[in-house]
């Protein structure tokens, strides 16, 4: 029997419309901040508004988002937000007060959560649903790639050139995106749900129920790995590392491109327990590296193992979502799911941030392997209580 492909013209546009996003939404978390310190000379203490207010207007719009593209369908919403993103990428030219910055921020949260939960819900209906876990793993690579290339383009530039040359190149990749966007046409073996779907907008329509449950274990995934995002820099700076911290995410999207592919197979053919279990314990592993970390080659491998552990997380779960959750509500699910994520992350950034002034990074990275195990024994339960029911 052939197996279907993953590698169509609807997923190869889907994923590179992503990609460009992505990089230049992590280009501008990196580089912003800096600028408006820097340029305007904005105080510390509020140069991190420019991060917090865009993932707080992401977070707040991202759970009507699944009625959205059940109002508008999800390649015309596909094509209206990344108009809109690419529109508001241009407005940053001509900014110039910072409370016109943060308006500016508030609505780039807003088209980036809407088009990101459209590129995500139609990833997950052209793949194949035999090859969900390899497939999905493949297109969630795009964000993990873009961590890595959007914070190198950003910087790289500033230093080089200037801001307004960055800024010319980021609105170069969102207007490729509003180009890419028109290739993505209806999935052709969409399947047509025989029930009527009524849209609502009360707090229980608005979140996937089936959805729910293991959209928790990704917000957790996520609250442990925003330890990493926000202070691997500062910890390797104490470390004195700050030579190779540079690599860290480097090393980290090379161990994850190398391994996805085969532990995508895995889920597939296997299920999730055999690939989900293991690459929890090396997330937990991983964390236990960091918080011994004494020279820069234990600091890249613990990276090479956060990033085969974690990096596969996000694609499996958002899997297993999908194959809970009916089609019809497939865009319900997948903006129930980065809902909680994006939660997690921004929960995470700043909670962790305030117990590390008391317990160290060492230590805290200790207390978040432990997490990740508690984390693990509660995903086992959800899928062993799942097929007792299923039974």
């Amino acid at each position: 029997m052939t197996r279907q492909k993953i590698w169509t013209k609807n997923f190869i546009s889907i994923g590179l419309v992503n990609l460009f996003v992505f990089i230049t939404f992590y280009s501008l978390l990196t580089t912003l901040p800096l600028f408006v310190i820097n340029e305007w000379g904005i105080p510390k203490g509020q140069a991190g508004l420019v991060v917090t207010i865009m993932l707080l207007s992401a977070i707040l719009v991202r759970p009507f988002s699944g009625n959205v593209l059940l109002n508008f369908g999800k390649e015309r919403l596909l094509v209206i937000s990344v108009i809109i993103f690419a529109i508001t990428a241009i407005g940053y030219l001509f900014t110039n007060s910072f409370a016109s910055l943060l308006i500016l921020r508030f609505i780039h949260g807003i088209s980036f959560a809407v088009l990101t939960t459209a590129t995500s819900a139609i990833a997950t209906e052209i793949v194949p649903p035999e090859r969900r876990g390899e497939g999905l793993g493949y297109f969630t690579m795009s964000m993990n790639v873009a961590i890595v290339i959007g914070p190198f383009i950003g910087l790289t530039l500033t230093q080089v050139f200037s801001y307004q040359v960055l800024l010319y190149v980021l609105n170069l990749f969102t207007c490729i995106s509003v180009f890419l966007a028109f290739f993505v046409q209806k999935n052709g073996t969409e399947i047509i749900d025989d029930e009527k779907v009524i849209t609502n907008w009360s707090i229980r329509n608005l979140f996937e129920k089936s959805a729910i449950s293991i959209s928790l274990i990704g917000l957790l995934v996520a609250f442990a790995y925003s330890s990493v995002v926000s202070f691997i820099s500062v910890y390797a700076d104490g470390r004195g590392l700050s030579h190779v911290s540079g690599y860290f995410f480097l090393v980290f999207a090379v161990a994850m491109l190398v391994s996805r592919p085969y532990l995508g197979r895995q889920f597939d053919l296997r299920g999730p327990k055999p690939v989900i279990i293991p690459c929890m314990l090396l997330f937990s592993i991983g964390f236990i590296c960091l918080g011994f970390t004494n020279s820069a080659l234990a600091f890249l491998f613990s990276s090479a193992i956060i990033g085969i552990g974690y990096g596969s997380l996000l694609p499996f779960l958002l899997s297993i979502v999908i194959e809970r959750s009916p089609t019809s509500r497939s865009g319900h699910a997948n903006a129930t799911f980065y809902t909680m994520y994006d939660t997690g992350i921004a929960i995470g950034s700043f909670l962790l941030g305030i117990i590390v002034t008391y317990i160290g990074f060492a230590n805290l990275f200790f207390c978040l392997a432990g997490l990740v195990i508690i984390i693990l024994l509660l995903f086992i339960s959800l899928l062993t209580n799942k097929k007792v029911n299923a039974d």
